[in-house]
């Protein structure tokens, strides 16, 4: 059986694929732990950069709400869930190396959020944002809650968040979610380009300035994740996030009480 998430290295630059297509490349307590196996094993490979991207029509469509749903806990399934998640971002940041989003379909929820912390997003003109959660009557996890007031301002920010509109590839780089926007039929040639190109640059050089523009956030980053963890954990205990999730199952308009 093909794993969920592949590992292809070539011209010193590593490609992390998440690999489940007729899920959508959804994020559940495997998913996240083999993600975040991948990056870890960057820390120590010779890559000098690294692409995370999806197979099939999405990059990433956030968290699995079959799984949860399927839980006895959905407030403890989050918990656990965005602890996984987290340690991935983290580590997304720390990595000494550039990281790369390859965004070739939907990036929604915690799938946004895993393009938002990486250092470059480069879309396919197919690509599509969502922030997902708040219409699911969830709330964000991820860092999105840091990561998209820094690119966006609060305005915008804020917007996302209680809108929760559809993003398209040419407004979101107009936004400045993606720094590069192509057509999906040169999307793979140009990422492999931008990747190989980051990789013969000056490593060391690339490192320390990640280095340094990290430090505008993580200072914050670790205690902005675990308070995104704690409200995913109460809102788990929520009327509305069950709701949300037997609506989306159901493929109906959620009905939300408030309660």
């Amino acid at each position: 059986m093909e794993s969920i998430v592949l590992i292809e290295r070539s011209n010193s630059v590593t490609y992390i694929s998440l690999n489940q297509p007729n899920n959508y490349n959804a994020l559940n307590p495997e998913m996240a732990e083999k993600l975040s196996e991948a990056i870890s094993k960057c820390f120590e490979d010779k890559s000098r950069a690294v692409v995370i991207r999806g197979i099939g029509k999405a990059f990433c469509s956030g968290g699995d709400l079959s799984y949860l749903n399927s839980q006895d806990s959905i407030s403890q399934a989050l918990a656990g869930l965005t602890q996984l998640f987290h340690r991935l971002i983290t580590d997304i940041r720390l990595l000494p190396k550039p990281v790369i989003a390859a965004v070739n379909g939907a990036a929604a929820g915690g799938g946004m959020s895993l393009a938002l912390a990486c250092d470059l997003r480069i879309a396919s003109d197919k690509a599509k944002f969502k922030q997902a959660y708040t219409s699911g009557g969830l709330v964000p996890d991820g860092g999105w809650s840091l990561f998209a007031p820094a690119m966006l301002g609060y305005s915008k920010a804020s917007e996302l968040l209680l809108l929760d509109e559809v993003i398209d590839a040419q407004r979101a780089y107009e936004l400045g979610l993606v720094n590069l926007m192509v057509p999906s039929s040169e999307f793979n040639q140009k990422v492999e380009e931008v990747a190989t190109n980051l990789a013969k640059g000056a490593t060391i050089a690339h490192a320390t300035a990640k280095e340094l523009l990290n430090q505008s956030i993580m200072p914050m980053l670790e205690t902005h994740l675990e308070k995104e963890r704690q409200a995913m954990i109460s809102i788990g205990q929520t009327e509305d996030i069950k709701e949300g999730l037997i609506s989306f199952l159901a493929k109906r308009a959620p009905s939300f009480s408030g309660k």
